[in-house]
């Protein structure tokens, strides 16, 4: 437990749990080539923090983490969590004004304690972001400097909760392990490659000059499940034509021809595009216009409105968490039955969207927190298709865990769980550019 001195805006309130293990400072000590390299996925809200151990060659398949840390903010209260490979666990609550006030905690729980992963701060050789937005200039990974700062805080415009979250987290790592080498890897970069049909908005024609256009999110995941995608089915990447469902929170679909993206529910910000679990999807720009001049509101309300307090948790009434949905759709509540049936229709509008663009489809894959764990929304997206092939197995769908085929043996199309592994993704790619 920390103390007050230590950092004045936190204020422990409980240990909520310990287990008491051996020091892993032998287990986490890489070899020669091996490379430690930490990934934060920043949020508003919330700090995820992965810390991978890697040597060349890289590994086929995604390596668990050799220590794991999650912190979650509400209402002025952080539960901070931490894991290491060889078990050991550590959990804290704390006040905090904000979650970024509370990660310095959670980097202090990386290089000490019994649930460390390393020994001190020297041992990291990298650190790892998810930034969301790196507009058209930034397509591939780039180490940080103050030219990226200066990029990542201009596209902030366009994704002004997620992008500010990761500069928060690089100056977090700035503050916390001077000197250590940071690399931005974007969400948006696996859709950078759009086709201009597919990219640019039916607006005025400046707007694609003035940086208004199509830039798509969830890339990373998108990139990868198209991968290991490949692997399960053993063909060449560049052979398939695959639509990946990213269904979490955050929601959005890829349709991927020769390894690329071609097209994308989500645009020009997160916000477009399937419904999700606060944010409206895609809606008739009238709307906004209707909803300024007649309820008299403002920019900032409308975009809490769309962003916050719409989606499932609008239109049910109950929740953002599609567990709850369903459960509460079982047990009678027609609102949370019409969220879910919305959330379903236009999952397969989506879904025939991607197909149509790519021409044809050889697999379908679901990943993410919904996309990984509700049967039912699987069954139900997949329902309207048998038309093209595609069956599933109803058991190996009620028991889908890991990555899994979970279409018959006859389907024509193959339809897949992969599990989201973005931090590994980052890692992965440091890795890569520190070659």
């Amino acid at each position: 437990m920390f103390r007050n001195d230590e950092n004045p805006r936190i204020e422990p309130l409980t240990n909520t749990g310990r287990r008491s293990w051996q020091p892993i400072t032998s287990y986490n000590r890489p070899g020669a080539s091996a490379m430690n390299i930490l990934v934060l996925n920043s949020g508003s809200s919330s700090q995820k923090m992965s810390l991978y151990s890697l040597a060349e060659p890289l590994p086929a398949t995604a390596p668990e983490p050799v220590w794991e840390g999650h912190l979650d903010w509400h209402d002025g209260r952080a539960l901070i969590e931490v894991r290491a490979a060889s078990g050991a666990t550590h959990s804290e609550e704390a006040r905090a004004a904000t979650a970024s006030d509370a990660t310095p905690r959670l980097l202090d729980l990386l290089v000490t304690g019994d649930a460390r992963g390393v020994s001190g701060k020297s041992e990291i050789a990298c650190v790892g972001h998810r930034i969301v937005n790196g507009g058209a200039e930034y397509t591939q990974p780039a180490v940080v400097d103050a030219k990226l700062k200066a990029a990542i805080q201009a596209m902030a415009v366009f994704a002004p909760l997620h992008n500010r979250a990761g500069l928060e987290g690089i100056a977090l790592i700035d503050q916390n392990f001077p000197g250590v080498r940071q690399i931005a890897v974007f969400d948006t970069g696996f859709h950078s490659h759009l086709p201009p049909a597919a990219a640019v908005y039916p607006g005025p024609f400046e707007w694609a000059r003035q940086g208004i256009r199509r830039y798509g999110f969830h890339g990373i995941n998108h990139q990868y499940c198209a991968e290991r995608t490949a692997q399960l089915v053993g063909k060449d990447l560049r052979s398939l034509n695959l639509v990946t469902c990213h269904l979490g929170n955050g929601c959005s679909l890829a349709a991927i021809r020769n390894g690329r993206s071609i097209d994308t529910t989500m645009g020009f910000t997160p916000l477009e595009g399937l419904m999700m679990g606060t944010r409206s999807g895609s809606i008739d720009p009238a709307i906004v216009t209707f909803l300024m001049r007649e309820r008299d509101m403002t920019a900032d309300e409308i975009d809490l409105l769309l962003n916050k307090k719409s989606g499932l948790l609008g239109i049910s009434g109950v929740s953002a968490d599609m567990r709850q949905i369903i459960a509460t759709m079982k047990q009678g509540n027609e609102r949370a039955k019409l969220a879910f049936d919305i959330f379903v229709h236009r999952l397969q509008s989506g879904i025939g969207s991607m197909i149509a663009s790519l021409g044809g489809i050889d697999a379908l894959v679901f990943t993410a927190g919904i996309g990984e764990h509700s049967p039912d929304v699987r069954d139900a997206a997949c329902a309207n298709f048998a038309f093209l092939g595609v069956v599933l197995d109803a058991a190996k769908n009620s028991q889908a865990g890991g990555d899994s085929d979970i279409s018959t043996g006859d389907s024509r199309v193959r339809v897949l769980v992969v599990r989201a592994q973005e931090d590994w993704s980052i890692a992965r790619e440091c890795r890569k550019l520190l070659r």
